[in-house]
């Protein structure tokens, strides 16, 4: 077999150019299609980058530092009344020492205007250091922003994170679930406890109806409602159901005494509620938040602050579709 010939590469005589100049040796210049498809590569990159940080900050994915001025702290009605002295003292402390640990949570208002949805204690915290030293450190706040899809969700977002950092008094969560009713965001006190206070057992959701009551009656004679316990709480409304003239006597009396102090205010209400007519037990046994059923042979009654349009028709399906025989 004949070998084959290695081709070797033509040369000629080598040229002459001289000594090679001291320093880095240039570098081979790019083609110009290399240098266009670098940089198309560059901004595509910067591109995608840039959407998926506005996709995270839409999401609540990304922290966002914000200056105070530019949050609505009224955006939504507020279901915290008032803080307490001591617990501000401690939140300011806490924000002095370590920073803002916990980002508020904002949603974008439009023209640089953001809503506050929860977080108001460290808002106002933040305010309150702001003005009283001066540091541009407490002149802006950690947010995440969120998109609601409507008011009845963002009144939800803020009070789930209520009930899990500061639980909230009962006469709290039944003034926002009366104001929710009146805003028109629930048909009814009793779809407003569902909507907002969904995940809480059966019993207290009752209770909150109850301070619904309690709060549509006497809430603007009241001076210290959130001081008012449970127990005396229900009290009040048993006492108003017995006795219609009760909160007008009520009334008369805060106005007259203006007690000075939470304490006062109970002993007032508790003298009252001494002079009234007792309240009838309650009949039947509550079956649902609101709810109570009085069961006899041939007669079934439903009553309570659940009761209304709404359950009568799921109670005319239910009944139209169930088997007679069953």
């Amino acid at each position: 077999m004949a070998r084959r010939k290695r081709l070797s590469p033509i040369t000629g005589p080598a040229e002459d150019t001289g000594p090679v100049p001291p320093g880095p040796i240039p570098a081979i210049a790019r083609p110009p299609v290399a240098e266009i498809a670098a940089a198309s590569a560059s901004q595509a990159a910067l591109e995608q980058l840039a959407d998926e940080v506005a996709v995270a900050r839409r999401e609540g994915r990304m922290v966002m530092s914000l200056p105070l001025e530019v949050i609505e702290a009224g955006h939504l009605l507020r279901d915290r009344m008032h803080h307490d002295a001591e617990d501000m003292a401690a939140l300011k402390a806490s924000l002095a020492a370590r920073g803002q640990q916990t980002p508020i949570e904002v949603t974008d208002l439009g023209q640089g205007r953001f809503g506050l949805i929860s977080g108001a204690r460290r808002l106002a915290a933040l305010s309150e250091l702001a003005a009283e030293t001066g540091e541009p450190r407490f002149g802006k706040v950690l947010c995440l922003l969120r998109s609601p899809e409507g008011a009845a969700e963002a009144y939800l977002a803020m009070v789930e994170e209520n009930e899990i950092r500061t639980d909230l008094s009962f006469y709290e969560r039944g003034r926002l679930v009366a104001e929710a009713v009146r805003m028109g965001l629930f048909a009814d006190p009793a779809a407003a406890v569902r909507g907002l206070f969904g995940n809480a057992p059966p019993a207290r959701r009752s209770k909150i109806l109850s301070f619904v009551a309690l709060h549509r009656a006497l809430g603007t004679v009241l001076r210290f409602p959130t001081a008012i316990p449970e127990k005396l709480g229900l009290a009040i409304v048993a006492g108003l159901k017995a006795d219609p003239k009760l909160a007008d006597r009520l009334g008369a009396a805060l106005a007259k005494a203006k007690p000075a102090d939470a304490e006062a205010e109970r002993r007032l209400i508790e003298r009252a509620l001494r002079k009234a007519p007792a309240a009838a037990a309650p009949r039947g046994r509550e079956v649902a938040p609101g709810i109570r059923l009085e069961a006899r042979k041939g007669r079934l009654v439903l009553s309570g602050a659940g009761v209304g349009p709404e359950l009568a028709e799921a109670l005319e399906a239910f009944l139209a579709a169930r088997d007679p025989l069953e």
